[in-house]
C-alpha cells in the first residue's frame, strides 16, 4: 500500500515575513513602491488632509497609490476586492504595509484626486524622459471609446426628456386609477398584487421627479459644430455622450492618448465627453506644447520637427488650418485615403467578402443627382417627377466647399411613383416623422485650394505614407494594454473631471511597466 508524507490541517505554525523581500527587483510592484517611496513628490495628496491638530490618522496616500496602481496593473477595479486582497494576498500586503483601507477609502481617493493624478503623470513623464525612454521624434493621437457609469436610456433632447417625463406621468395616473379601484381586497394574491402596484407607482414617480429636477436645473447642450445643434444630454451624467462604435451605441467617454514612438510612452491623456474626435486634436496638441515647457523637456517642440500623426477621425478643414498655420509637422489622412492609393485599388475584391453579412443584398442603384435640375442662380431644384425639392441652406461640405442641399417634401415623396427608384428606403416616407429624397450640390467647383488638399498632398506622398504607416503600431497596442491586459473596458465614475482622473491612473500605470521594464530606477 502506498504511503505519503503526513499533514495536519490543525497544525499551527509562526512565519517571519519581511515585507520588502516579497518586492523583487525587476517587477511591477518594485518599480511602483521605488517611484513613489523614492522620486514622486505626493504633497499635491497630503492638501485635502485637515487633522493636524485634531481627528484620528489617515492612511498614507502613497500606501494607497501603491495598492491601488498595483490592482488596476493586474486588471482588479473593484474597490471591495481591493479591500479583500490587501487581507489575503502577500503582495498587496507589503505594499501596504499590513494595512486594510476600507473600500470606501480607496473608493473615495480615486474619485477624489483627479488634479493630484494629473501632476503625478507628469512627474513620471518627466522621469522617463530622463531614463532616455522618449524619442521626441514622432508621436500618435488616438482615442478609446469606452462606456461610463450612466445609461443611454436616459439620454435625449430636452424635447424628448419632457416627452419621456409626460409619459411617466401617464403611467402614474393610470396605475393610481386602478389602485384607487381596489379599496378592499379579498384574498391575500390580491394584496401581494395590490402592494407590487404601490411600488411601481413610488418608481415611476421617482423617474418623473428625477427628469424634472434636471430639466429645472441644466440647459440644453450643444454640439462641437459650426451649427451648434442641440445634442443628447443625460440625466445621470451630463458630461457623458451617446457615441457610435464597432459594438454599437455606447453612452460614454473617449479617452483620447498621445504617445511617443519610441518605447510607447503616453504623454497626454484626455477624456472627453463628445463622439467625434475632431475638436479633440488642438486640446490635445496644445496640452503637450505646454506640459512640455513646463517639465522643462523642450520649449519649441513643434518647431523641431517632431512629427504628428493621428488617424482620419481627427481631419477636417479647421485641424489642418491650425497645423498649418502653426507650423506643426503633421501627417492625418482624411477618409479617402486608402482609395487614392494604387496598392488598395483591388483590396475590396481580395477582402471585402469576409466583411459582407451573407445574404444581404446589394445596395439597389437609385436616380442620381445628376437628373435633378438644378438651378445655381435662383438656388431652385427639380426632381425627376417635376416637383420642386425644398431648399434646406448653404454650407461648406466636409472638404469646405459651399454646398446647396435640398430636400423632397414629405407628401410629394410619399405619393411619388418614381420613389422606389429615387429613395435608398422609400418606407421612410410613409412615417409621419419621415423624410424625402436628399440631394446636394457644389456651388462652386472651381474652389482655390483648401488646407485639406495640402494635408492630401503630404499624406499621398512616399513620405508621407511611410511616416503614418507608423501610426498603428504605435498607439493601438497602448489601448491593447490598457483594455486587454489591465481589463479597462468602462469608466466606473461620473463627470469629466473624474473620468480624466480615471484615464491618466491607467495610463500612468502604462508609463511605470515602461519605466520597469526599459528603465534603470535604481543606480
Amino acid at each position: 500500500m502506498a504511503r505519503f508524507k503526513h499533514y495536519d490541517y490543525n497544525q499551527m505554525s509562526m512565519v517571519v515575513i519581511n515585507y520588502l523581500e516579497q518586492i523583487q527587483p525587476g517587477t511591477f510592484e518594485f518599480a511602483l513602491h521605488y517611484l513613489i517611496s523614492e522620486k514622486l513628490d505626493l504633497s499635491a495628496f497630503h492638501q485635502p488632509y485637515k487633522n493636524d491638530a485634531e481627528g484620528r490618522p489617515a492612511y498614507d496616500p502613497a500606501i494607497l497609490l501603491k495598492i491601488i496602481l498595483f490592482a488596476y496593473s493586474k486588471g482588479i477595479t473593484s474597490s471591495r476586492e481591493i479591500q479583500w486582497c490587501c487581507d489575503t494576498n502577500i503582495i498587496f500586503k507589503a505594499l501596504s504595509c499590513d494595512t486594510v483601507p476600507h473600500f470606501t477609502t480607496i473608493a473615495h481617493f480615486v474619485s477624489s484626486r483627479s488634479q493630484a493624478i494629473e501632476a503625478l503623470f507628469e512627474q513620471v513623464l518627466l522621469i522617463c524622459d530622463q531614463q532616455g525612454l522618449l524619442g521626441h521624434e514622432l508621436f500618435a493621437i488616438d482615442g478609446c471609446k469606452m462606456r461610463s457609469n450612466a445609461s443611454k436610456e436616459w439620454s435625449g433632447t430636452f424635447k424628448e426628456l419632457e416627452q419621456k417625463r409626460q409619459k411617466l406621468k401617464r403611467l402614474i395616473r393610470h396605475h393610481l386609477s386602478e389602485h384607487q379601484e381596489k379599496d378592499s381586497w379579498e384574498s391575500e394574491e390580491e394584496l401581494d398584487r395590490e402592494i407590487r402596484k404601490a411600488k411601481t407607482i413610488l418608481t415611476l414617480n421617482e423617474a418623473a421627479e428625477k427628469v424634472d429636477r434636471f430639466l429645472k436645473t441644466n440647459t440644453p447642450r450643444t454640439g462641437q459644430s459650426k451649427r451648434g445643434k442641440e445634442v443628447k444630454s443625460n440625466i445621470t451624467d451630463n458630461q457623458s455622450a451617446k457615441m457610435t462604435t464597432s459594438k454599437g451605441t455606447i453612452q460614454g467617454y473617449n479617452g483620447v492618448a498621445a504617445v511617443d514612438k519610441k518605447h510607447q510612452i503616453i504623454i497626454d491623456a484626455q477624456a472627453f465627453g463628445e463622439g467625434q474626435e475632431h475638436h479633440t486634436l488642438q486640446p490635445v496638441l496644445e496640452s503637450i506644447q505646454s506640459r512640455y515647457k513646463r517639465l522643462g523637456i523642450n520649449d519649441n517642440l513643434y518647431k523641431e520637427g517632431i512629427i504628428v500623426t493621428a488617424d482620419t477621425g481627427f481631419a477636417n478643414e479647421a485641424n489642418m488650418k491650425y497645423l498649418h498655420q502653426n507650423g506643426i509637422n503633421g501627417y492625418i489622412p482624411d477618409n479617402q485615403f486608402r482609395s487614392r492609393d494604387p496598392k488598395f485599388a483591388h483590396q475590396k475584391e481580395k477582402y471585402g467578402k469576409r466583411h459582407q453579412t451573407p445574404g444581404k443584398p446589394e445596395a439597389k442603384p437609385l436616380i442620381p443627382a445628376s437628373e435633378f435640375q438644378f438651378d445655381p442662380i435662383n438656388l431652385i431644384c427639380i426632381c425627376p417627377a417635376g416637383n420642386q425639392v425644398s431648399h434646406r441652406g448653404t454650407r461648406a461640405n466636409d472638404q469646405g466647399v459651399p454646398t446647396a442641399y435640398f430636400e423632397g417634401r414629405l407628401l410629394q415623396c410619399r405619393n411619388c411613383k418614381k420613389k422606389h427608384q429615387c429613395m435608398k428606403n422609400p418606407a421612410s416616407a410613409d412615417h409621419r416623422n419621415g423624410a424625402g429624397r436628399q440631394v446636394s450640390f457644389p456651388l462652386n467647383d472651381k474652389r482655390p485650394p483648401s488646407y485639406t488638399d495640402w494635408m492630401k498632398h503630404r499624406v499621398d506622398s512616399p513620405k508621407g505614407k511611410q511616416i503614418y504607416s507608423h501610426r498603428m503600431s504605435v498607439v493601438e497596442p497602448v489601448f491593447g494594454n490598457i483594455g486587454t491586459n489591465k481589463g479597462l473596458n468602462r469608466f466606473s465614475l461620473r463627470s469629466k473631471t473624474k473620468v480624466q482622473g480615471q484615464w491618466q491612473l491607467y495610463c500612468l500605470i502604462h508609463n511605470i511597466e515602461k519605466l520597469a521594464h526599459y528603465g534603470k530606477l535604481v543606480q
